[in-house]
């Protein structure tokens, strides 16, 4: 069963370094550059341009939807990093998409694979989503790499479903299971 109040509430959770939190209009600017990006832009597939008002609108509209959750990513001293979200909602199924866009500057350093273990963590242990799944395009093998390492599994291949650049690429699919998860994440009293 979804717990309604764990997606209602937009919590704040705290790793090693760093924290996710509710998106709000303080993130939009931050937000906005990270989306004028042209390696991020690839790396997430989009196409459209996003003016700061679009941005700001969004972000503060993020705290009144019941059936998704958008959080900020930033490092311990609030700087901002990126943004995730639990999307597509099926509660009869008890599962949401996944997707994450770091800030250029946050790339490379193990911070989208804690964001996502963290963000993972909440779905499994608070939401009670029993599947979280995301697809990713195959020129992005850092980001499948951490997908992997934060528990996700490769289920399939959509084949040149995505187009870029003048050339056609696979989407791959990837899904992460409460019951692998809860498996392979330690319990308290085992630490």
């Amino acid at each position: 069963m979804i717990n309604n109040a764990a997606l209602l509430r937009k919590p704040t959770l705290t790793g090693e370094n760093l924290r996710l939190v509710p998106l709000s209009p303080r993130h939009a600017e931050s937000f906005w550059r990270a989306t004028q990006d042209p390696e991020s832009r690839r790396l997430t597939g989009s196409r459209r341009d996003f003016t700061l008002a679009d941005i700001e609108h969004w972000c503060a509209t993020r705290a009144d939807q019941p059936e998704r959750l958008d959080l900020a990513i930033e490092d311990l001293d609030g700087r901002y990093l990126g943004e995730l979200a639990l999307i597509d909602l099926d509660r009869d199924s008890r599962s949401a998409a996944f997707r994450i866009a770091l800030a250029p500057t946050a790339a490379g350093r193990g911070l989208g694979t804690e964001a996502t273990r963290l963000l993972l963590d909440h779905a499994f242990t608070a939401v009670g989503l029993h599947r979280v799944h995301l697809e990713v395009f195959d020129y992005n093998p850092r980001a499948q790499r951490a997908y992997q390492k934060a528990g996700f599994t490769l289920e399939g291949r959509l084949r040149q479903a995505h187009h870029w650049d003048g050339q056609w690429h696979d989407t791959l699919l990837m899904a992460a299971l409460a019951t692998e998860w809860r498996a392979a994440t330690p319990t308290p009293a085992a630490t």
